[in-house]
């Protein structure tokens, strides 16, 4: 089994693997997810600019009273939800997604459902 140090830097270098390729414009920023054992977070970036457009987690006061622990897979859909209607209401549709070196799958892969079903493209 690997160390959490091992791990990290498993993490680290597969996030940078992606991010050689998935590059964030104006007209199509990143939307960039990093996860923690309790909380999950994600913003809309423009790598030309390195300008944050929106960002949502689940430490956000409008989403703090409704969960009781964001390490779980509603907190990350309500976290997806968020995103995508800050980044609709700073006029983003398209966006490209940057899963941040995780697996496509559980926490991630709600939080990106839920995006999409608000409205995002990617």
């Amino acid at each position: 089994m690997l160390t959490k140090v091992n791990r990290k830097e498993a993490r680290r270098r597969r996030h940078l693997r992606v991010r050689k390729k998935v590059f964030g414009t104006p007209e199509r920023p990143r939307l960039n997810v990093f996860r923690s054992a309790k909380h999950i977070y994600a913003q809309v970036i423009d790598d030309t600019k390195g300008h944050t457009y929106v960002a949502a987690s689940t430490l956000d006061r409008e989403l703090r009273n409704e969960i009781a622990y964001g390490g779980n897979v509603e907190a990350a859909r309500k976290v997806g939800e968020l995103v995508a209607k800050r980044a609709l209401e700073k006029g983003i549709r398209k966006v490209v997604f940057d899963r941040g070196g995780y697996l496509y799958h559980g926490r991630v892969k709600a939080l990106a459902e839920a995006a999409r079903e608000a409205g995002l493209e990617f």
